[in-house]
């Protein structure tokens, strides 16, 4: 797995990541990611200050030339940060970490989330907030393991009403 950040190349291959993943934890309908305008442009989305996104890669089949189908770097999932909509400021979100199935397990979420974290610290944040759903009960197991602690209600006003878990943390 390779870690970088997204290029507009990347924009439809980023599109059918979050594409697949949801639906696997039914967040279909309004109130999810899914539907976000930004999904269509996700390079453009996160071109201003304060924001960043990344893609990781997995590299598939043989040498090139080797005709034996396709070869090279194919992206399997990504995250970013951007402020926190109706915040302060001083607090970002982390948005769209996922992962397909082919590429968890694999250290990808550990790249994604220190780069984020790293990408947050530098640009000034001082805390992170997330929000997700039960059923993603791994993204959870993770999101703690790196320190977010849980809330009982929404910061910001992120728009994704069909969100049942949110956490955050100091950077």
């Amino acid at each position: 797995m390779t870690i970088r950040n997204i290029t507009p190349a990347d924009n439809a291959a980023v599109a059918h990541v979050i594409r697949t993943v949801m639906p696997e934890f039914s967040c279909v309908g309004d109130g999810f990611s899914i539907n976000d305008p930004e999904v269509e442009d996700m390079a453009g989305a996160y071109a201003g200050e304060g924001a960043a996104f990344f893609v990781i890669e997995h590299e598939v089949g043989g040498p090139a030339g080797a005709g034996e189908g396709f070869s090279g770097a194919v992206i399997v999932g990504g995250a970013g940060f951007a402020p926190l909509a109706g915040g302060d400021g001083t607090v970002c979100e982390l948005r769209k970490m996922y992962i397909l199935k082919e590429g968890r397990g694999s250290g990808g979420g550990r790249l994604l989330m220190d780069a984020c974290l790293a990408g947050a610290r530098a640009a000034g944040y001082r805390r992170m907030y997330l929000e997700t759903v039960a059923a993603m009960t791994d993204a959870a197991a993770v999101y703690k393991k790196y320190g977010f602690e849980s809330l009982a209600w929404p910061l910001g006003n992120t728009g994704h009403s069909g969100c049942d878990i949110y956490m955050v943390r100091d950077l």
